[in-house]
């Protein structure tokens, strides 16, 4: 499945935002990923942050802080960005079982240093940011005001394809 990374950001300025955050643990009973959609980020507490309004709706990526995807391990909460159109989340650091989730899913996840973090929030001051990925280079470019801030990335050979086969099911059907 081809999909395109980057796009309109969303930005999360918090540490710690756990799974119960990005789907709650009440709608893990659900039986398809579009069943998860209209509840992404529900109980997500941030100051200036509205999970029903228009940033989330059109945002493809996501940029926050450290320990994204923390608490219990489940691939709901990589499907409940998925189904929402969100295929890359950029962050300082990652909960290790999501952060694979997310690649199992065919989702990029980001690791920049925090002073890279730093740097795309400060374009959040300038208006809406978008972000381009070039998976094959390693690096992004994320984009406001007329301002641009580049920054490289790393991905393991693996994780960089399964990412590009779709996820773990897709990349499995291609080589086995």
């Amino acid at each position: 499945m081809k999909r395109t990374f980057g796009g309109p950001a969303l930005f999360l300025d918090r540490s710690d935002i756990n799974t119960d955050e990005i789907i709650p643990a009440r709608y893990l009973t659900e039986v398809t990923k579009e069943a998860l959609k209209p509840y992404l980020l529900e109980d997500l507490k941030l100051e200036g942050f509205d999970p029903a309004g228009e940033a989330l709706q059109k945002a493809t990526v996501v940029v926050t802080r450290k320990n994204f995807g923390c608490g219990s391990s489940r691939e709901h909460a990589p499907w409940s960005l998925e189904v929402n159109g969100i295929y890359t989340v950029i962050a300082e650091s990652y909960a290790r079982i999501f952060r694979q989730n997310m690649f199992n899913c065919g989702m990029l996840a980001i690791e920049l240093p925090a002073a890279d973090i730093d740097r795309i929030f400060a374009l959040s001051q300038e208006g809406e940011v978008s972000i381009e990925v070039d998976l094959q280079g390693h690096q992004l470019t994320a984009s406001a005001g007329g301002r641009n801030e580049v920054c490289r990335f790393d991905i393991s050979p693996f994780d960089q394809a399964l990412v590009e086969a779709g996820g773990w099911v897709e990349f499995a059907d291609k080589r086995y």
